[in-house]
């Protein structure tokens, strides 16, 4: 369930563009999450990586739960994408600072990611929330 919180919550701060413009009282709340984005961003995108190694490591489930693993699946690219954008900045002080041609990749990869944000914040949410009722 935890899982599910955080994914829901970085779904929020990533999609804060759009949501603000359908619900202006949501800012407060949502400002009050912002400083919390590149921490939230760093545990979403490591997170990610890890749930991304282990749906690759048993895909032997897609065989007998598909629409399980499809979810979880989602669940790893919601992580994995959204916490890059979010937590981009951490992540380029600490693991991408010593190596030049890594960094600007990441930006590149950031730079061809950004304008979906929003819609991955949106798809970060309905995977969290899709996680927390079947799990």
């Amino acid at each position: 369930m935890l899982g599910g919180l955080i994914v829901i919550v970085g779904g929020l701060i990533a999609s804060s563009n759009l949501i603000v413009g359908r619900l202006p009282n949501a800012k407060d709340w949502l400002d009050k999450l912002s400083p919390y984005q590149g921490s939230i961003g760093g545990l979403m995108f490591f997170w990610g990586i890890w749930e991304t190694i282990s749906v690759v490591t048993n895909i032997g489930v897609l065989s007998s739960a598909p629409l399980d693993w499809i979810l979880w699946l989602g669940i790893a690219m919601a992580d994995l994408l959204v916490g890059f954008l979010l937590g981009f900045g951490l992540i380029t002080k600490y693991a991408l600072s010593k190596n030049e041609q890594a960094r600007e990749k990441g930006q590149t990869i950031r730079a061809k990611l950004a304008p979906f944000q929003g819609m991955l914040g949106l798809f970060a949410i309905a995977m969290g929330v899709a996680y927390i009722v079947i799990v």
